[in-house]
């Protein structure tokens, strides 16, 4: 929370699935906020596309990309279509663990564009696949609440820490904290 001090009537983006607890913490503090559950958003696309590919192989339909970097740059085009510059802050949460890799390296690369010079993003890693799903919720400047919650999509990929520092090379800083719940949170700056 040391890093949002000093940007005054901020804007975030909180790319969980919104909770009045979090939205509150932050419109409070004077932050614009802005929610788009990726994840829930990304299993509808991947389901409408098996879908219309199913429809497709009854018609002559012209062919689309279906590789994993299709579906990404077709996703992130209509789904994360903001400004550039437009947020101070993201929050991320653990959602690049359940993408496909190559939709969670454009997804940083979506989200490298749409923050302005120095805004922070908050992502988190499991060092292990993780045994159910959680959502999070921020109560306030000390405590981070995890909500068990239905799985929506299996993890994709456990990364390592190189990993993570290369995914997020364009930042100027890095900071990661060791969750006792075998969790990596990390801050990157812009």
């Amino acid at each position: 929370m040391w890093n949002l001090d000093g940007i005054g009537r901020g804007t975030l983006l909180d790319l969980g699935s919104a909770g009045q607890t979090t939205l509150s913490f932050f419109i409070e503090k004077g932050f614009r906020v802005t929610s788009d559950d990726l994840l829930r958003g990304w299993k509808q696309f991947l389901d409408q596309e098996e879908k219309d590919l199913r429809e497709a192989g009854k018609t002559s339909h012209p062919p689309v990309d279906v590789t994993p970097t299709g579906r990404a740059t077709r996703y992130l085009e209509s789904n994360l279509s903001y400004p550039a510059s437009s947020f101070d802050v993201v929050l991320l949460w653990d959602l690049l663990d359940y993408l496909e890799p190559s939709m969670a390296t454009r997804t940083v690369a979506s989200i490298t564009e749409l923050l302005r010079p120095g805004g922070v993003v908050f992502a988190m890693f499991h060092s292990k696949k993780p045994e159910g799903f959680q959502r999070y919720r921020i109560v306030d400047s000390n405590t981070l609440q995890v909500i068990a919650s239905p799985v929506l999509c299996p993890a994709q990929r456990i990364y390592q820490n190189r990993e993570i520092q290369d995914m997020f090379g364009r930042y100027r800083t890095a900071k990661s904290f060791i969750a006792r719940d075998q969790l990596r949170e990390n801050l990157f700056i812009k």
